[in-house]
């Protein structure tokens, strides 16, 4: 287990989270027709499905607990994490991808609760109730990770440990993209926390407002950990946004009632798979810089790109770490 495990904060004595909880229960229209029948949280980055980059992350912060929100049809995200004898024998001979196979087993405990109705991230969350109970848990949503060595979650582990509140993840965007996210609005956190990462203090967040109306660039990540009394904020919580209802909305009730929210500002590579545009530009850039593949294949796109232009090419592989919605730096 990593140095990032479940002891009792240094500092607070309270426990670091345990548990992982990934809302997968979305329909992922964006991607039909392949989703009709592939989650799109199976859909494959190189040749490994986005899940388990998801999972590894979570497993890579000392957390092997780890509860899947599924949805009708999407029984094969958990027997992608389970044994398979027969192909495990088929490859005995071929111990590389045996290894990568049996990985695939070993990474954590998975648990599955099914969302019969897709009412909203808060109301995902709330069915990990009798999985995760008073304790705090992370959340991990479906569609975007982070680079493994430039890991985001042992550092809100650590400070929801102190804080004993809500923890939240942002990261920076251009002020023109802020109607497509969640903005926070921050003040300086305590010095205390100083030594954990960039810590802001949250005083509130407004779903995609315009330019003008947005409170910073500050853009909430799909990672958050939680203190177990978010439960009851969800049952107390109406629906909001769209019908919906809403964890943003949720966790803002539990700061009007006094609970600390902190957020850690990510600088960081960001994966987001949410979109085709993101999710092509996630792939690529992961096999660009993949040992086995890298050299190969950006020989090859460089080729394709413009006939052999490299500096044009170096270009375009640069602009996929820059582009708002698709992997980020």
């Amino acid at each position: 287990m990593s140095e990032h495990s479940a002891n009792p904060s240094a500092t607070s004595g309270r426990s670091r989270a345990v548990k992982a909880v990934i809302p997968a229960a979305g329909l992922a229209t964006r991607f039909l027709p392949a989703t009709k029948a592939v989650p799109k949280e199976l859909l494959p980055v190189v040749d490994r499905p986005v899940l388990q980059y998801i999972v590894e992350e979570a497993t890579q912060a000392g957390i092997t607990d780890v509860l899947l929100i599924t949805g009708r049809g999407k029984t094969s995200m958990v027997d992608h994490f389970d044994r398979r004898p027969d192909l495990e024998e088929r490859l005995a001979k071929k111990p590389d991808l045996l290894a990568a196979v049996k990985r695939t087993e070993e990474l954590a405990a998975i648990y599955t609760c099914r969302q019969p109705e897709q009412l909203g991230l808060g109301h995902a969350v709330g069915y990990a109730e009798s999985h995760v109970g008073d304790a705090p848990f992370a959340v991990l949503l479906g569609d975007e990770f982070v680079k493994p060595s430039e890991p985001l979650l042992p550092a809100m582990l650590e400070l929801q440990a102190r804080t004993g509140g809500v923890v939240l993840a942002f990261f920076e965007v251009d002020p023109a993209e802020t109607s497509r996210y969640g903005i926070a609005s921050v003040e300086p956190a305590e010095s205390e926390y100083a030594d954990i990462a960039e810590v802001v203090k949250v005083t509130g967040m407004v779903e995609k407002p315009s330019a003008e109306e947005a409170p910073s660039n500050l853009a909430v990540l799909g990672r958050y950990v939680l203190p177990g009394r978010i439960f009851d904020a969800i049952r107390r919580t109406e629906p909001g946004s769209g019908g919906e209802i809403q964890l943003t909305d949720a966790m803002e009730l539990l700061r009007t009632e006094g609970v600390p929210v902190h957020a850690i500002v990510y600088r960081g590579t960001r994966y987001d798979t949410g979109m085709p545009l993101g999710y092509l530009q996630t792939v690529v850039q992961i096999a660009s810089e993949r040992d086995d593949l890298g050299a190969e294949f950006r020989k090859w796109l460089a080729e394709f790109v413009n006939k052999g232009d490299e500096t044009v090419t170096d270009a375009v592989l640069n602009g996929l770490r820059d582009t708002s919605g698709g992997a980020n730096t």
